[in-house]
């Protein structure tokens, strides 16, 4: 088999694979049996028909089919033993010759391939990136604090709505009557719930429950009926306050610290409000995290400066999502593709160059914090290990979901991995910066 490799403009190369008989002769005769073996065709039995009816029905079909297999892997064949590096796939190319596999026996089949650039991406303590580190402020504390302090609270009676507390009201239509019916105004936005502050036990008004509650099934559980049973029933009613409650934060004492520290962690209070500082500190690392991510991509791409074949990209995205999306739909989102794709190509050269791996045990943590993050949407902040096990061997079994573990865990030693090689300088903003700094980015 003869095969020429001619370099194009804009890193693109064609293969030119020109395959004969003496290539695809064998492949196709042992095709053309194994058809003949299993055709079933009136007034034959199976596996006597005569091959000349077989070529004549097959025989076109099978020499593409096998010619074009042979060409393809040939191809890959030489592209690892020259060694030559491309980006995507080999795909055929636009200057493919039409072939005449009715009364042809030498065929050239035309591929394309996008070179893969070059990387030189020398770093050192000169490159400098900075770390911004989201400052802790009083409202950040306060806000964190009341909600973990929720989970341990209780409702206590109070004379007044002030803001978002629980009502006991009840209800009266004329036909039905429902006492001890709850309203919740911590699930209300501020102007739903503006015209209960204020009030106190006793007070009455008139509401459309339809406008209270736009579900159908809050309006269902606060009548204390079906939702089938909704239709019909006249939505104004009368309305009493009959009893108000608010959130009681639990006493800083013995009795809680054993009941939400039970490993003994934190004995005291200052050593809560130091707790509290440490878990807003992990929420806001992350973010911080995220950030620099960014930063460091942007960073390190426009210091590499990959001369990708972005034109041999485009025919490629097209090709290979078989029309899913047209040329047009593919050029528009094709920047933020490149950018992308340029990203996972440099993570690629780090990985091999300095030898980064993730093991299996790495996996299985991060598939473990994953499904404990799920369980803790769900109620359950603390999941047994048994359980976190199960899950994680599940998240990582199925295909897309352990490659999305992989893929972020790679791309984490690839960040410490350039960390180590260059000045990274931390940098203290506030909420409203880092979110300015987030947009920019």
């Amino acid at each position: 088999m003869n095969i020429v490799r001619e370099q194009r403009e804009q890193n693109v190369s064609l293969i030119k694979a020109m395959v004969d008989e003496k290539d695809y002769g064998s492949a196709v005769e042992k095709s053309l049996r194994e058809y003949r073996r299993k055709a079933n065709i009136p007034g034959f039995r199976p596996g006597m028909v005569p091959m000349g009816i077989i070529k004549k029905m097959y025989g076109r079909g099978v020499l593409a089919e096998q010619a074009y297999r042979i060409a393809s892997e040939s191809v890959f064949e030489y592209l690892q033993k020259e060694n030559i590096d491309y980006v995507g796939d080999v795909i055929p190319s636009d200057e493919q010759g039409d072939f005449d596999f009715e009364n042809g026996t030498e065929f050239e089949f035309v591929f394309e391939i996008g070179e893969a650039p070059e990387v030189k991406l020398p770093l050192s303590d000169k490159d400098q990136v900075t770390y911004y580190a989201i400052a802790i402020d009083k409202q950040m504390h306060d806000n964190y604090r009341s909600n973990y302090l929720r989970r341990y609270g209780r409702l206590a009676d109070t004379d007044e709505v002030v803001a978002d507390e629980a009502l006991n009201v009840t209800l009266d239509n004329g036909e039905m009557k429902i006492e001890d019916a709850y309203v919740g105004l911590v699930s209300m936005s501020e102007e739903e719930r503006k015209p209960f502050i204020g009030q106190k036990v006793g007070y009455k008004t008139t509401v459309n429950i339809n406008e209270l509650y736009k579900s159908p099934a809050q309006r269902a559980a606060i009548l204390q009926v079906k939702e089938a049973e909704l239709e019909g029933i006249n939505p104004e009613f009368s309305l009493e306050i009959t009893k108000i409650r608010k959130f009681a934060e639990p006493e800083l004492n013995e009795e809680f610290f054993k009941m939400a520290f039970p490993a003994g962690n934190v004995k005291t209070v200052e050593e809560f409000e130091a707790f509290i500082d440490a878990e807003i500190g992990k929420e806001l690392r992350r973010e911080s995290d995220y950030l620099f991510t960014l930063q460091l991509r942007d960073f390190l791409l426009k210091k590499a400066d990959l001369q990708m074949p972005v034109e041999f990209l485009k025919r490629w995205l097209y090709v290979i999502n078989e029309g899913k999306f047209s040329k047009e739909e593919i050029e528009k989102d094709f920047d933020s593709f490149v950018k992308l794709f340029s990203w996972n190509y440099l993570q690629k050269y780090f990985i091999k160059q300095d030898n980064l791996n993730v093991t299996a045990e790495e996996a299985t943590e991060e598939a473990k914090a994953l499904a404990q993050a799920q369980f803790a949407q769900y109620g359950l902040p603390s999941a047994p290990d048994e359980m976190l096990e199960n899950y994680a061997k599940k998240i990582l079994e199925d295909r897309e979901q352990g490659q999305k573990i992989y893929e972020k865990l790679y791309e984490k030693k690839v960040v410490e991995d350039v960390k180590s090689k260059i000045t990274v300088t931390e940098q203290a903003v506030s909420t409203e910066e880092f979110a300015k700094l987030a947009q920019e980015i």
